[in-house]
């Protein structure tokens, strides 16, 4: 078992940031890849980022605004959100998975943690 804990989340401006963090225990972490998705309201959950190793990938609504990185050695995986948009409101959660593949399918990953709110105010 792995369980995930998120935090970071809040209440900020149009074009301000937030880091999101995701404390992993219960098994070694290095293996895992690492995901990060979010559920809007009235929205499906959808892949924003996720991480094996060093290699990293992000959904295009993203991409050069989100930066996601891992410390194996404080088993925490990070979301550094920029510039950020009224629709990045949303329920943010991490994820973690052994299997490889495309790591933007939440099928894909074993253990989610609760859930961090980040709503962004025009």
């Amino acid at each position: 078992q792995v369980q995930l804990v998120e935090s970071g989340g809040g209440l900020v401006q149009a074009g301000g940031s937030l880091r999101l963090s995701c404390a992993a225990s219960g098994r070694a972490f290095s293996p895992y890849a690492m995901g990060w998705f979010r559920q809007g309201p009235g929205k499906e959950r959808e892949f924003v980022a996720a991480i094996r190793w060093s290699i990293t990938y992000y959904a295009d609504s993203v991409k050069g605004r989100f930066t996601i990185s891992r410390d194996n050695a404080k088993n925490t995986v990070y979301l550094q959100m920029n510039s950020l948009k009224p629709e990045d409101t949303a329920v943010y959660y991490c994820a973690a998975t052994r299997l490889y593949g495309d790591y933007s399918d939440y099928q894909k990953y074993d253990y989610w943690g609760q859930g961090t709110q980040v709503t962004v105010s025009s």
